[in-house]
C-alpha cells in the first residue's frame, strides 16, 4: 500500500515532463528546441506557432504543474503538495525527453502549482504578472517579478511552512533559470512580448 501511494511521486514527476509545446510544434511540423528561444514553453510556442498554440500549451503546462501538486496534497498533505509541484517543475525544466538539458523556465508549471497551494497567493501573482507583462511587454520580467511576489505574499498571508519553503525554492529555480533573460533586458536585447525572438 505504501509503495503504491509512493508512486504518486513518480507520476507528478513524469506528469511535469509532458511537452506540450514540443507536441505542439511537431503538429505544425516544427522542432521547437531549435527556434526561437529553444524552450519548450508557453512563450516560445505563442511566438513560434501563434496565440492559439501559446494559450493551449501555457493551460497544459499549468493543468500537469496543478494535478501533480494536487494529488501530493490529497494523499500526504501540505508536505506531500509541494515535494509533487516540485517534482513537476523539474520534470519541465530538466526533461529527461530531452537529455536533461535545461528546457522549459517552468513558469506556467508554478502558476498551476500556486493555484492549488496557495490560490490567495496566485491572484496576486497572476495580477502582477499581467501587469509587469502589459507595461514592460517583458515575459520574462513578468515571470521573475511574479516569482518575487509570490514569496512575499507567502509570508504577507502568513501560509503555512511548506508553503513558504515552496516559495523559496520556486523562485530560486525560477530566477535561475532567467539569467539570461536577465542579462538580455539590461543589454536591451530581450524580445517583447508580440515580437520576433532574434538569435544572438
Amino acid at each position: 500500500m505504501l509503495t503504491s501511494k509512493l508512486l504518486v511521486f513518480l507520476l507528478a514527476y513524469f506528469l511535469g515532463t509532458i511537452p506540450f509545446a514540443f507536441v505542439a510544434g511537431k503538429i505544425k511540423k516544427i522542432d521547437i528546441r531549435r527556434h526561437g528561444s529553444g524552450n519548450i514553453g508557453a512563450t516560445n510556442a505563442y511566438r513560434l506557432l501563434g496565440k492559439k498554440w501559446g494559450i493551449s500549451v501555457l493551460a497544459g503546462d499549468a493543468v500537469k504543474g496543478g494535478l501533480a501538486a494536487y494529488l501530493c496534497l490529497v494523499l500526504y498533505g501540505p508536505w506531500g503538495g509541494i515535494i509533487g509541484g516540485l517534482l513537476a517543475m523539474l520534470g519541465h525544466s530538466f526533461n529527461p525527453y530531452f537529455g536533461f538539458k535545461p528546457s522549459g523556465k517552468g513558469v506556467a508549471s508554478s502558476f498551476g502549482i500556486i493555484c492549488v497551494l496557495m490560490p490567495k497567493v496566485m491572484i496576486v501573482t497572476i495580477c502582477v504578472f499581467i501587469l509587469v507583462v502589459a507595461i514592460s511587454r517583458y515575459v520574462s520580467l513578468g515571470s521573475v517579478l511574479a516569482a518575487l511576489t509570490m514569496l512575499v505574499m507567502a509570508f504577507a498571508f502568513k501560509e503555512n511552512l511548506a508553503n513558504i519553503i515552496f516559495a523559496l525554492i520556486a523562485v530560486f529555480l525560477l530566477v535561475l533559470r532567467h539569467r539570461g533573460n536577465i542579462k538580455r533586458i539590461i543589454k536591451g536585447t530581450e524580445p517583447k512580448f508580440g515580437k520576433e525572438y532574434h538569435e544572438e
